[in-house]
């Protein structure tokens, strides 16, 4: 990062369209990560300003106020706190919703008191006319000491401009838009008195907040002003009754509504959509469009994967001189990859649904709606958040779980989380769904196996909802909390911000698991070429000794070798020593080094699979699935997935905690290795036995 740069903060209440503008402004030159030391997200975007000046955007997480009451909100205060970071801003972009100026604006005027650079961003001016809106721009920037851009993120209007105000930020003028210590002037004149130094509101933000700043003792100023938790509360809240006297003073003369020509199309909808009924009914709808839409859209794009990469694969056998490496590159590195690339279709499509949903302000009506029954089961409806998430990934969807101010409430949240099917678990459903779901329609338009992937998602999120409903009533903690939601305005999704989230979403899927499955293909590739002793070494002569009384042709002859060598490989011995604990559920040695192997990621199973299919095969050419479609068991003469098998395994991918990386940010939110190993041993045995069952019953 080039320290010439100007540090852009882009700071703003949740569904003001601050993502918006991020996208606006760095396009694809963006990337994701956690800040130093925590689990929270952020993202640093690049852009280009004028004269050739360039810009580090930091899109901050979404807070109301200064006055913290999670950890995103503390790391927004503690980064604008402490002009040593790196990342410290030089201005701030403070987002609002024309809609919800006033509200919006409440932390605006906080950070002017911070004497940051920051210039007020008024987005969705695109809305204004419709709902009868007008603003006095130069009596807003005069009384709010600033520079304001009016900007539609949306459509892209405004955006210049706002890069030239960035460019021109030494010129925004800094002094705060009132002074907060008028709440009590006798006590901030005297903690003024003892630190000459420190910028007043600076100072109450340490005090008031779990906030840690590196060039203060905060124990120290908290020692000498100390006061009591119920009067620093009284303070603030006369604090936020001051500012918002003040914006209201501002507004009366700068911002003018036409009441007459807002129309109540949102009221009409939200009637329909958070209805007690119709509200589950649309809901329901939804989800069945979307996975039916998954398979149905995906096939075409999934065969061409699958058999390009067979062709690839056959490819590389042919043209490269024979030895270990072609062999590793053709039966290892291209199987594997092309085990997890086959499923980007279905990815994305999930992805693209979810931010249609997100981007068009309906999730925030899920929420509202499905609070109604997570607090029968002894949650609230801010689990919903991260329950939902889960079906992306359990990580950031665990992460999520620190906006849940209750301890209780949130550790439920976080050990059920796991159940909801992840974007990991989708390349398993869909190759086993396809091997043993026929692709036929009930009633003319019900696809089948959309439908079974639906029926997942269900199993998954009624299994979470049952599981909190056992912890609320073992756990023995009491506390009270209460539910509320902000229902933003409904919006036409725009399409440059879900492609975005779309493109960097599958990406980082694909590439995050692609380092595991291309580290784990050439593992296996390893343990299944080579074994021990002369059942492996002597293979041919073991082939041939066997059929001495009928000579095989020359491909059952190579068939019979392969498949010698790899019962007989370090990954075979492995495999035969679990398979007496999985064979009741149906499963073979293979399938169980799939199982063990996608410890590391749920979405290696479909890739061991064909790394261990490609080593112990001699057709090249054939597909990932074709392969799978066609394995026998030698002891049963049946196929090895047909639809008890198949189920089994579905179930047992539903419920089992194939997932590492979960059971390590579940240690490091709730600080314990007790809980995940709760979780792990919980999950993973009720996986077991509803496999078992479902096998026993429907063999």
């Amino acid at each position: 990062m080039s320290i010439q740069n100007i540090n852009v903060a882009l700071i703003g209440n949740p569904n003001t369209g601050k993502t918006s503008v991020f996208n606006q402004l760095t396009g694809l030159n963006q990337q994701v990560g956690n800040y130093p030391g925590i689990t929270v997200e952020k993202k640093m975007g690049f852009c280009k300003l004028p004269n050739n000046i360039k810009a580090n955007i930091l899109d901050l997480p979404g807070t109301y106020s200064l006055n913290a009451s999670s950890i995103d909100e503390n790391m927004v205060i503690e980064l604008l706190l402490n002009k040593n970071d790196k990342l410290y801003p030089d201005v701030a972009l403070v987002v609002t919703d024309v809609e919800n100026l006033k509200r919006n604006l409440l932390l605006y005027t906080q950070i002017k008191d911070l004497e940051i650079p920051t210039i007020l961003v008024i987005n969705m001016a695109d809305r204004m006319e419709s709902k009868g809106i007008s603003l006095d721009i130069p009596y807003l920037e005069e009384h709010l000491k600033t520079k304001i851009a009016l900007i539609s993120s949306r459509k892209g209007h405004g955006i210049e401009e706002l890069k030239n105000l960035i460019v021109d930020y030494k010129n925004i003028p800094n002094e705060p838009c009132l002074n907060a210590s008028i709440i009590d002037p006798e006590y901030f004149k005297s903690l003024q008195h003892a630190f000459p130094n420190q910028l007043l509101y600076k100072l109450w933000l340490v005090i008031t907040q779990d906030v840690n700043f590196l060039n203060l003792d905060r124990n120290e100023v908290r020692s000498t002003f100390t006061k009591s938790h119920s009067e620093l509360k009284r303070l603030q809240q006369k604090e936020t009754i001051k500012r918002y006297q003040f914006i209201n003073d501002v507004l009366k003369e700068g911002l003018k509504v036409d009441h007459t020509v807002a129309t109540d199309f949102r009221a009409k909808l939200d009637r329909i959509l958070t209805h007690k009924v119709w509200g589950y009914v649309v809901f329901f709808a939804i989800l069945f469009i979307i996975f039916q839409a998954i398979f149905q859209w995906a096939t075409i794009p999934m065969d061409f994967i699958d058999s390009t990469f067979a062709s690839l694969s056959a490819l590389a056998a042919e043209r490269l001189p024979s030895g270990i490496l072609t062999d590793l590159i053709s039966q290892g590195i291209i199987p594997g990859i092309g085990g997890i690339l086959i499923f980007i279709p279905q990815i994305a499509f999930l992805f693209l649904f979810i931010s249609i949903l997100e981007e068009s302000g309906y999730m925030s009506r899920v929420v509202f709606l499905m609070d109604k029954i997570m607090r029968k089961f002894g949650l609230s409806g801010k689990s919903v958040v991260p329950l939902i998430s889960g079906t992306a990934c359990a990580i950031p969807a665990i992460m999520a779980t620190r906006n849940i101010e209750n301890w209780k409430e949130r550790l439920i949240t976080i050990l059920v989380t796991p159940f909801t099917t992840c974007s990991a678990r989708l390349p398993v459903y869909a190759i086993i769904i396809s091997l043993v779901i026929p692709d036929e329609r009930l009633f003319g338009f019900l696809n089948m196996q959309g439908l079974t992937l639906m029926l997942l998602y269900l199993l998954g999120f009624g299994t979470a909802i049952l599981s909190a409903y056992i912890l609320n009533k073992i756990l023995k903690i009491k506390n009270k909390t209460y539910f509320v939601v902000e229902m933003p305005s409904y919006k036409t999704p725009l399409f440059k911000n879900v492609a975005i989230n779309v493109v960097e979403k599958t990406k980082a899927f694909v590439f995050g698991a692609g380092k595991i499955i291309l580290a784990i293909s050439v593992v296996l590739w390893f343990l299944a070429s080579y074994g021990p002793g002369k059942n492996f070494n002597e293979a041919e002569a073991i082939v041939i000794e066997r059929h001495k009384d009928k000579p095989l042709d020359d491909f059952e002859f190579e068939e019979a070798v392969a498949s010698q060598k790899i019962e007989n490989s370090y990954i075979g011995l492995m495999g035969k020593t679990i398979e007496p604990i999985i064979s009741p559920l149906g499963y073979d040695w293979k399938i169980g080094i799939a199982i063990i192997s996608s410890f590391a990621a749920r979405e290696v199973f479909v890739g061991t699979l064909a790394t261990i299919y490609s080593v112990g095969g001699t057709d090249n050419e054939a597909t990932i699935k074709s392969k799978m479609q066609e394995e026998i068991n030698p002891q049963t003469g049946e196929k090895i997935f047909n639809f008890a098998s198949g189920i089994s395994l579905l179930l047992f991918y539903a419920f089992a905690l194939q997932c590492a990386s979960t059971l390590a940010i579940t240690k490091k939110e709730t600080n314990s290795w007790k809980w995940p190993m709760i979780q792990l041993v919980l999950m993973s045995g009720f996986a077991y036995i509803t496999a078992l069952l479902a096998y026993q019953l429907l063999k």
